[in-house]
């Protein structure tokens, strides 16, 4: 029990240890150049991984597993119907999940069947740009789908990023995790994409904070009409992204914190209930994003609104202004014989500043009423 009470601190990425070289063949992406799906097949024994000459297969793994304990924990990536098959048969995995997890695409959810759990985590990664745009790409999704069952752990990833590697490395160097088995597995995928989940909720935080201060600072006559709307939108749409991810993963996480399952060690479990306190928090910032993004986006709407209405005050002011000499001068451009002061010699003059006082007593008017 005293190594479980570091859990979180064995499970979460320290930039000071360094990866081991000599940890097994498992990789972050699955090779162009090889034929199969499998990453990494390992078995695990007394909370230590069972070296071997040779890579094991699907079978092999479980013939010394079954020979001599421990549990297989398995990795893949995109794998096919055909290359997933045989290891469904192995394994004996129900076909509604085999199927799930080849197609991809899946809700977040957590499903149980005879003798294995089938556990569904979207991860998210966020793009890194120099600066934001109408057509930027904020988060990245993958999906990680966890088969668990009494002596065994199969991983199926689908998307570039979301790589277990570095997990499976620290989980290896404390055995006092892995000999509580493949729940021990299960909670630490959990909280890392949980983590993962946090570190992009502060990245877009950010995002959203450099938008809403450039929508609301002082001196924004000069930007482009429409700029920050795309831009605001856009992120509207990337925080939608993330929150399908999370949202949907609120109940899986409180199941397994809180109703008793025999594939779940009850030690591990308890540490559910810190991930499912995460995700909570991280659902709750998300739910705000969207809010405030909507907050800012009709601010920026009512602000280009409240712009094209002082347009229009500005032009009308100076039709109005232009009114009186165009009037003036139609009257007296209609040629009559009979018109006053037309052959006075003052008249000229003082049309002129008769019409000068009227449209400067406008302009003065609609000037003191914020209308020019």
């Amino acid at each position: 029990m005293s190594m479980i009470r570091d859990l979180r601190a064995a499970v979460r990425p320290s930039s000071r240890v360094p990866l081991r070289k000599d940890s097994g063949p498992y990789d972050a992406t699955r090779d162009p150049a090889s034929s199969s799906a499998v990453i990494d097949c390992a078995v695990y024994r007394d909370g230590r991984r069972v070296q071997t000459e040779a890579p094991l297969s699907p079978h092999e793994a479980m013939r010394r597993v079954r020979r001599d304990g421990g549990f297989v924990w398995m990795g893949l990536h995109e794998p096919t119907e055909d290359e997933f098959a045989g290891i469904a048969r192995e394994f004996g995995l129900h076909p509604l999940a085999v199927e799930d997890a080849v197609v991809a695409h899946q809700r977040p959810k957590l499903e149980r069947y005879d003798d294995s759990l089938f556990t569904v985590f979207k991860t998210v990664h966020y793009v890194d740009h120099d600066e934001l745009t109408a057509n930027s790409e904020v988060v990245e999704s993958g999906e990680v789908m966890c088969f668990t069952g009494r002596d065994f752990v199969i991983t199926v990833r689908h998307g570039g990023k979301g790589s277990l590697r570095a997990l499976r490395h620290r989980l290896q160097d404390d055995p006092e995790l892995l000999l509580k088995g493949p729940s021990a597995v299960l909670h630490a995928i959990a909280d890392h994409v949980v983590d993962g989940y946090i570190a992009v909720a502060d990245a877009v935080q950010d995002d959203i904070d450099e938008v809403e201060t450039e929508v609301f600072s002082p001196g924004r006559k000069g930007s482009p009409r429409g700029t920050d709307a795309g831009r605001i939108y856009q992120l509207k749409r990337e925080v939608l992204e993330f929150k399908r991810a999370v949202s949907p993963l609120l109940r899986p996480m409180q199941l397994l914190s809180e109703r008793p399952m025999r594939l779940v060690d009850p030690d591990i479990q308890k540490y559910f209930r810190d991930v499912a306190d995460h995700l909570a928090r991280v659902h709750e910032q998300v739910i705000g994003f969207d809010e405030l993004l909507n907050s800012i986006l009709q601010a920026n709407l009512a602000q280009a609104s409240v712009a094209q209405n002082e347009d229009m005050r500005k032009i009308t002011s100076w039709a109005a202004i232009v009114a009186v000499p165009t009037m003036m001068c139609g009257v007296y451009g209609m040629n009559f014989d009979h018109m006053p002061e037309l052959h006075w010699r003052f008249g000229y003059p003082m049309v002129l500043g008769v019409t000068v006082a009227i449209c400067f007593g406008i302009h003065r008017t609609l000037k003191r009423n914020g209308w020019l």
